[in-house]
């Protein structure tokens, strides 16, 4: 019995230290945060911001229910060890064991300990240089990310879309829900670049085409960064484009401009003024959030010496379909032969290696 409590004691102190490096006291704020908004008699009259908050609150629920349960079964465990009633030794010993598969398994969470990783993310993909062939490798890449979303059981909301003249996209915004989803894409933001034979050219020759991919966490919660109304100009103006007769006919399209930094975000589809508004806002959170992160990073670059830097003409990832196949991460060395399947949204090891990566800076 005395083993068993030392070992239950060990594993108590192991769940405390991974709940302080998950910011563990915080998330549990928060959530009591989104309960008191949700239970003001006023919360539905706002259906769409309260649908937010509400998801909000059970992702968080769900994310915390797992950790509270483990902290429960151990403490419960202990204060029956401390009986050293004998016959108990069995259930204890089962009980122990579970906790620490329990634990095994929500370890992985360690990984996703940034301020912003548990957030759904905002994937922009921009063609580079290159005409139509960087356009064709933008809407490429978009493809692969929606297919690694959908095999992992994630909601993809397209916010804009610019297509190509001729093929692909010239650019591209989308959401992606789920868990951790920001924390598992945050390694794909910088510059992808495609070598290949050029489908877009009579002599089909070799091409090499960039496209860079921004990634933000998405922030639609005001309270968690705050925007001053002095700081913001918002213009609305007519759309353009395709869309249906509302689009160019209406004053729905909307940028919103942050002052202090510059940061401009234009938004124009067939919703009306106040969505796009909304969608303009969530996204210049999130960007401010980002520069934030980036400033930050820059900071411990100071302090720890410069480190890749995921500029445009500084890619990430390479992916050669010819004269070899190939795709391989520059920062984590990653690679693999099958970019078929990395391109049909086989994304993880790319993924998990980043993570284990970004540990180790």
């Amino acid at each position: 019995m005395h083993e068993l409590e030392l070992r239950a004691r060990a594993l108590q102190t192991a769940v405390n230290e991974a709940l302080e490096r998950l910011g563990f006291a915080k998330l549990i704020a928060q959530k009591d945060a989104l309960d008191a908004q949700m239970a003001a008699p006023d919360f539905w009259q706002n259906a769409a911001a309260a649908q937010d908050v509400a998801k909000e609150q059970a992702k968080l629920e769900k994310r915390l229910t797992p950790w509270q349960e483990l902290q429960k079964s151990l403490a419960d465990a202990l204060e029956l060890l401390a009986l050293h009633d004998e016959s108990l030794q069995s259930d204890l010993e089962t009980q122990v064991d579970k906790a620490q598969a329990d634990f095994d398994a929500l370890k992985e969470e360690l990984k996703f300990a940034g301020p912003y990783d548990g957030h759904d993310a905002i994937v922009s993909i921009h063609a580079g240089a290159g005409g139509t062939d960087a356009q064709d490798w933008a809407a490429m890449l978009l493809r692969m990310y929606v297919r690694w979303a959908e095999r992992a059981g994630m909601q993809v909301a397209m916010v804009e879309e610019s297509t190509g003249d001729e093929a692909g996209v010239k650019s591209v915004t989308f959401e992606v829900s789920g868990p951790f989803v920001y924390g598992k894409l945050k390694g794909e933001h910088g510059v992808h670049r495609l070598v290949r034979l050029s489908p877009f050219n009579s002599d089909n020759l070799r091409q090499t085409s960039f496209a860079k991919v921004d990634v933000l966490p998405k922030i639609n919660q005001p309270n968690e960064l705050a925007l001053d109304e002095k700081d913001l100009r918002i213009d609305v103006y007519r759309s353009g484009g395709h869309g249906g007769q509302s689009v160019n006919t209406t004053d729905s399209a909307v940028r919103v401009t942050h002052i202090p930094t510059g940061i401009s975000v234009a938004i124009q589809n067939e919703r009306s003024q106040l969505q796009n508004k909304e969608t303009a806002l969530t996204i210049l959170r999130s960007r401010l959030a980002q520069l934030q992160l980036e400033q930050h990073q820059e900071q411990l670059e100071k302090i720890k010496g410069p480190n890749q830097s995921a500029e445009w003409g500084n890619q990430i990832r390479s992916y050669v379909l010819h004269p070899y196949k190939q795709v391989k991460d520059l920062r984590t060395r990653h690679e693999t032969s099958d970019p078929d399947a990395v391109l049909d949204g086989a994304l993880d090891d790319f993924v998990n290696a980043y993570l284990d990566y970004s540990l180790s800076l």
